[in-house]
């Protein structure tokens, strides 16, 4: 996003929870036909990132002046979903890479605690 040359497994956790959202809505999250709309769409609903929640944001290559949105209320994208679900999609959804959930914190989250584990 934005030019970031830094890849991890972070960047995976970002598309699992853009899924998870997609399933639970049934249309995607953030439904943009261009990068540029997409940014417009991820913004709109989690706010323009700042060098608060993502330190260097505002450094990256396609770092440009964007509209300044507020976070608007996650649960309401995803009305269907429980609050422990918002919670989980909240943390898979953060800017900051370097705070983003794990896979395996993710599966060690609450959401999934009805679920037997004992085959993973």
């Amino acid at each position: 996003m934005l030019g970031s040359t830094h890849y991890s497994t972070a960047v995976d956790m970002w598309s699992v929870g853009c899924i998870f959202a997609e399933m639970v809505r049934r249309q995607a999250l953030f439904p943009g036909d261009s990068e540029f709309q997409q940014l417009l769409h991820i913004f709109r609903l989690l706010g323009t990132p700042t060098e608060k929640q993502w330190p260097g944001v505002t450094s990256l290559r396609d770092w440009h002046v964007y509209p300044r949105w507020e976070p608007q209320n996650l649960e309401r994208a995803v009305p269907s979903l429980s609050p422990e679900g918002v919670d989980l999609l909240s943390k898979m959804l953060k800017y900051d890479p370097a705070e983003r959930i794990s896979a395996k914190a993710a599966m060690d989250h609450p959401y999934f605690d009805s679920l037997d584990k004992s085959q993973f």
